[in-house]
């Protein structure tokens, strides 16, 4: 079995991205030039198809995330990085997904995995200062930061919600035994079948970082849904 475990590892965290990359362009190609032409026809199944190959990104995405948190050297940069960047993209997100310049009753990936990122720093830092009380008891209070962090996030409309919230504690619980982890991520965006596609590739990372451009990293999220939005709304769909 160890063997087996081994020999899947193949993708370096960077190869991972970019696979997560292409699928969330395919994702939001879909959402942004194809959902408003449906009609029933071919096209209906090309969507479909595409809607199956646009799950595999989150989990990827939330599982580097909570990898990042393990092995960033600067916690505070990581997050204003987040947040930053989620200003920047928040115009050409509304644009890609409804094609207006501003869209209050979503807001983009960016914020919410801000939002995930402080919540497993928080409860990490608590892990610590209550090491010498009963482990149940850190269970309790980490819950309870889920809970709130949830209800935070489906009342400011963040992209993926309260599932995020979930799967990025599970990410986080079980860090050390990931193949564990997978089925409590899996339930907790269940009405998602096909990002079990997602789920399953994170088995294949190797604990490479890969080679990386960060500057690329971020931008291609505001760039391509920049792309998106100009060409939706100039054909007025």
């Amino acid at each position: 079995m160890n063997n087996i475990k081994e020999r899947i590892k193949i993708f370096s965290g960077a190869q991972l991205k970019y696979i997560a990359f292409l699928s969330m362009l395919i994702d939001h190609t879909n959402k942004a030039l194809i959902y408003p032409n449906l009609d029933g026809g071919a096209l209906n199944r090309l969507s479909d198809f595409f809607d199956i190959l646009g799950r595999i990104a989150f989990p990827i995405f939330i599982f580097l995330l909570v990898e990042g948190y393990f092995h960033t050297r600067n916690k505070w940069r990581y997050l204003t990085t987040l947040l930053v960047f989620g200003v920047i993209s928040e115009v050409p997100f509304d644009m890609c997904t409804s094609a207006r310049f501003v869209e209050v009753n979503w807001n983009n990936i960016m914020f919410t995995l801000a939002l995930v990122l402080a919540m497993i720093w928080v409860i990490d830092v608590l892990k610590e200062k209550m090491a010498s009380l009963p482990k149940a008891l850190w269970y309790f209070v980490s819950f309870l930061i889920v809970a709130v962090l949830c209800f935070v996030a489906m009342n400011t409309s963040l992209d993926y919600e309260h599932h995020a919230v979930l799967i990025g504690y599970f990410c986080y619980i079980f860090h050390e035994r990931w193949a564990l982890g997978i089925p409590f991520c899996y339930l907790s965006m269940f009405k998602e079948p096909w990002a079990l596609l997602g789920f399953g590739l994170t088995l294949t990372y190797n604990g490479e970082r890969g080679k990386q451009n960060k500057l690329v990293n971020y931008l291609f999220y505001p760039v391509h849904l920049l792309i998106l939005g100009i060409i939706r709304m100039c054909l007025g769909i």
